[in-house]
């Protein structure tokens, strides 16, 4: 009789230790997504919101060019992102692991974290310093002869968003990576040269695809939140590097039309869950294929 007790008690305990963090994800997560996906069925004129279920909102979408083009522009933006931001920390990460002593990479790691020291807002407003018209780079390549006048296509384009993003988030990508390449057993890599591989296809072989979790981390980690970015559009973008977050801000805080707002972002996050689930399930059929 005593072991169905040891049972319910541990059952218990188990439900007192994941209740409250469950609830916890409930209130912060659940709920408010829930309250979007109702207010995206309502309709708002000024102040007044009609929460008479409807799909006018949705329709709206499908029928104004303007948000497939603002939703292609994002997809376009947050891809090329994290394509950059993952192919450049990728090399990072791995001299850090396999170049950099034990004792020092503590340190290393330390020194790719310091842009979280500053605000992100005070970073964005940092590369419009640099990227200006009369910017540091416009300025040293004046300087140096390279140009005759200062480059206008890399401040408030697109081009000046992916600059500032791929920056911004370049940390996010390393350390997943960084993490995913010192749990590699280097046994395997010696194992790899010893029947005969050289190093360039041991990394091809046996290093990249034992480091592709961490590879896919880096991309979602990347590529999600970029696509829910104002602040840079707003600030380095200008008027031909606005993205859907912008549209979305703007629906909530000045033109009062919640609602469609929130179908916009309903939208915005079922794209960016395809693309997500789409670039996983290649990657599980790649790993498959060079097995």
């Amino acid at each position: 009789m005593m072991w169905p007790r040891n049972i319910t008690q541990d059952q218990t305990r188990a439900i007192r230790l994941l209740g409250i963090p469950f609830v916890y994800a409930l209130l912060l997560l659940a709920v408010p997504l829930g309250a979007i996906l109702l207010f995206s069925f309502w309709t708002q004129d000024f102040m007044t919101v009609d929460t008479t279920f409807t799909l006018d909102n949705y329709r709206e979408i499908a029928d104004s060019p303007i948000y497939a083009m603002l939703l292609q522009r994002s997809l376009m933006v947050s891809g090329i992102v994290t394509a950059v931001t993952v192919i450049l920390a990728y090399p990072v990460a791995y001299f850090v692991s396999f170049h950099v002593a034990p004792s020092k990479k503590s340190l290393w790691l330390f020194l790719i974290t310091i842009p979280f020291w500053t605000s992100y807002l005070i970073r964005v407003f940092l590369w419009k310093v640099i990227l200006g018209y009369n910017g540091v780079i416009n300025s040293a390549l004046l300087q140096v002869g390279i140009i005759d006048a200062p480059l206008t296509f890399i401040l408030y384009n697109v081009n000046a968003v992916i600059i500032t993003l791929a920056h911004a988030f370049a940390p996010f990508a390393i350390l997943p990576i960084f993490v995913v390449l010192e749990k590699i057993d280097r046994s395997l890599l010696e194992a790899s040269q010893d029947l005969g591989e050289s190093r360039f296809s041991t990394f091809f072989r046996v290093t990249l695809p034992l480091s592709m979790p961490g590879v896919v981390g880096a991309v979602l980690i990347v590529f999600i939140p970029t696509i829910g970015d104002y602040v840079t559009p707003e600030l380095m973008g200008g008027a031909g590097g606005k993205l859907i977050a912008n549209m979305i801000q703007t629906q909530f805080l000045q033109l009062n039309n919640a609602p469609l707002g929130a179908a916009l972002a309903i939208v915005a996050m079922v794209c960016v869950t395809a693309v997500a689930l789409a670039f996983v399930f290649l990657n599980r059929r790649w790993l498959r294929a060079r097995r």
